[in-house]
């Protein structure tokens, strides 16, 4: 069992930074990381995933502007987002993946881009 726990949301303005901050319980070094939103009335999406070896895929209203990091030491990742736009605004997960029995889930951080 991996405990995740997010943070760092908030409110920011259109053009704003926030950085959220994925803590997990246990050792993540072997799992695929992955961060996802889902915004009200709309199904959850990809936002980025890091695979252990260093692979990182966005989802394409993100790339260039999110970029996902992991500190193994620190058993975290971070999604650092810049250029916000209100269209990003939603409840941020994240998820660690290693088959369908490890397979974990914090609770959500809300991000919310408006003036």
């Amino acid at each position: 069992q991996v405990q995740l726990v997010e943070s760092g949301g908030g409110l920011v303005q259109p053009g704003g930074s926030l950085r959220l901050s994925c803590a997990a319980s246990r050792s993540i070094s072997v799992y695929l990381m992955g961060w996802y939103r889902q915004a009200p009335g709309k199904q959850r999406e990809l936002v980025a995933r890091l695979a252990s070896g260093g692979t990182t895929n966005y989802g394409d209203s993100v790339k260039g502007r999110f970029t996902m990091s992991r500190d193994n030491a620190k058993n975290t990742v971070y999604l650092q987002m810049n250029s916000l736009k209100p269209e990003d605004t939603a409840v941020y997960y994240c998820n660690a993946f290693l088959g369908t029995l490890y397979d974990f889930w914090g609770q959500g951080t809300q991000v919310t881009v408006s003036s």
